[in-house]
């Protein structure tokens, strides 16, 4: 036990601990109710044709949420995370209701903006708190909860909206449960959460890892570990902006109802959010690097697989596999980040590796809608799939397997 009090480990905070994993989930569902109806209330409502102006919503999530990240990391600096998760949480509050009263596109547009700063914000408080509290030892299992929270949460709430969606007639009021996860965040956070200041001080105070030279060159592409981990981070949300856009509309386009199209949505993320219960505790006892690799390789051939076939039941088996391939890199990024980077530097490398990461949704928005347009849906998703396969060699090229407690005296002796 430290003076202040605080003392790392998943047991010694589990009430903490688990009230950030509730919290978590309201994050997920709340974006969950999105991906398996919108693109159709796009064709519908609006008379939205093409596949760029349908993806220009993904575009305005992905750039508000990359931001929103980068600035969490900055003003973790000057603000408490607690504080930083409940203005995450209040940004959320108008989305639900701008996406039922929904007049033209452009209320659409607000609505994703408001929500990827809710996702900026909030989810990256709740990732920073957990492993604040959790420590070394269970990092990367407490990061694998933390994920499969939010993304089961955000599988179980696309099945929701497609089902509300097809049972009641109106597709708008898929977004109705948004209003109960909103307030419930909000009132979570402002009652219940407490900071974790204390922790991040006891850890640094005993820390060996070194100061990042500097966070956003390192975390960026200088760090041999660190730069790797963002450039597969920025690929996965590339493939995930591109399923999210053009999934449902392949599907459609096959023939599948919207219930259907809401459970194959929502297969890749809830395999995704099931295995972080057992991926992040392998990260604990394996490497990280070979984890990482082969999830990346397994998403890529999943995707790529979607290009060769229209059989309901090889798609679902290929969205799974790009779900246990996501599983398998998703906690091992934020395991590898924390890992690699000084407690006190901790909040802002994870901003930068987060802003890289989310700004793949708009690459891959940007990409599915140019050239899906000129070449078709299903060549976009091979094309997805051969990338990510070439970030997972990659990755297994350039990275050690522990993290390199030697980096900052390196680099300051090449300069």
């Amino acid at each position: 036990m430290t003076k202040s009090g605080a003392q790392a480990g998943l047991k010694e905070n589990a009430g903490q601990f688990w009230l950030l994993m509730l919290i978590t989930a309201f994050i997920g569902a709340i974006v969950g109710l999105e991906r398996s109806v919108l693109p159709k209330l796009a064709e519908t409502a609006f008379g939205m044709n093409g596949h760029t102006a349908i993806l220009s919503f993904i575009v305005a999530f992905g750039v508000a949420k990359s931001v929103a990240n980068l600035l969490m990391g900055q003003l973790s600096v000057r603000f408490t995370r607690k504080q930083l998760l409940l203005v995450g949480w209040l940004f959320a509050l108008p989305v639900p209701w701008l996406l039922l009263y929904a007049q033209n596109w452009w209320w659409v547009i607000a609505a994703n903006l408001l929500l990827g700063i809710n996702q900026g914000l909030a989810w990256t408080s709740s990732v920073v708190m957990t492993i604040d509290l959790v420590g070394e030892k269970n990092r990367g299992l407490a990061m694998g909860i933390n994920e499969f929270a939010g993304y089961l949460a955000v599988g179980l709430a696309s099945f929701l909206a497609g089902y509300i969606a097809s049972a009641t007639g109106v597709i708008v009021y898929a977004f109705v449960p948004g209003i109960v996860f909103s307030l419930a965040g909000v009132a979570l956070t402002l009652f219940v959460v407490r900071d974790t200041h204390a922790h991040v001080q006891a850890e640094a105070a005993k820390s060996t890892t070194p100061l990042l030279p500097s966070v956003w060159k390192d975390t960026t592409w200088r760090h041999t570990n660190l730069g790797p981990v963002t450039l597969n981070g920025f690929v996965t949300k590339i493939n995930d902006g591109v399923l999210w856009g053009l999934l449902p509309l392949v599907l459609g386009a096959q023939g599948y109802s919207l219930v259907e199209i809401g459970f194959l949505a929502g297969v890749y993320p809830a395999v995704w959010g099931i295995g972080q219960l057992f991926t992040g505790k392998i990260g604990d006892t394996y490497s990280r690097k070979q984890l990482l690799c082969l999830g990346m390789l397994l998403q890529g051939v999943g995707i790529a697989a979607l290009f060769f076939t229209g059989s309901y039941n090889v798609m679902l088996a290929a969205l799974a596999t790009v779900g246990a391939g996501t599983a398998m890199v998703y906690p091992t990024f934020m395991t590898l980040v924390a890992d690699n980077t000084h407690p006190s530097q901790r909040s802002q490398s994870l901003g930068i590796f987060r802003f890289w990461r989310d700004f793949g949704y708009v690459a891959g928005a940007v990409a599915a809608g140019l050239f899906s347009d000129k070449f078709g849906a299903e060549a976009v998703l091979l094309g997805a799939g051969i990338l990510t396969v070439g970030a997972g060699v990659f990755s297994a090229l350039r990275m050690q397997r522990h993290p390199l407690k030697t980096f900052a005296h390196n680099v300051t002796q090449k300069a």
